[in-house]
């Protein structure tokens, strides 16, 4: 029926056609069973300054920064502000959501002494999305400035 050359050719053809159709085999196995390498926290930062405030600014000289950390699984913020120069009664991260660059307080510090260290709960995702493309900001206000006396718009660092 065959010649022994036909026989090795067919042979040949079934050898590697097993031998492809196997790896296609393995690394799918390896594609499903490898674990998802987690993604880095976001880093957020904001210079707090009175010239940053809105809708006016102010000619205070305090100063601040906040710095954060989103964390992508648990959606977590932590954060640090430290100021000088200022003795707020009040202090927030405020979404922006008016045309003049303000926006309602949408998480109240932990505390109102430099450094200000907290955490909150699960954010929305909505909330993450804003956050890091710019529309959210920090903001310490006084008795002098009640509407705010410095200002850092937070950006992804």
């Amino acid at each position: 029926m065959f010649t022994t050359r036909q026989r090795f050719t067919l042979t040949a053809a079934l050898l590697i056609g097993s031998v492809l159709g196997l790896s296609g085999c393995y690394e799918n196995t390896i594609a499903t069973n490898t674990a998802p390498i987690p993604q880095a926290p976001i880093a957020l930062t904001a210079t707090l300054n009175g010239t940053s405030e809105k809708p006016t600014s102010t000619t205070s000289a305090a100063t601040g920064t906040f710095t954060g950390s989103i964390d992508r699984t648990s959606r977590v913020l932590s954060y640090t502000v430290t100021f000088a120069g200022i003795t707020p009664n009040a202090g927030h991260l405020h979404r922006i959501t008016n045309a003049d660059g303000t926006g309602g307080v949408a998480i109240p510090f932990a505390s109102l002494t430099s450094p200000i260290i907290g955490s909150t709960s699960t954010l929305r995702q909505t909330q993450i999305d804003s956050m890091t493309n710019g529309f959210f900001y920090a903001n310490l206000h006084t008795a002098a400035y009640p509407a705010g006396e410095i200002r850092g718009d937070i950006k992804v660092k």
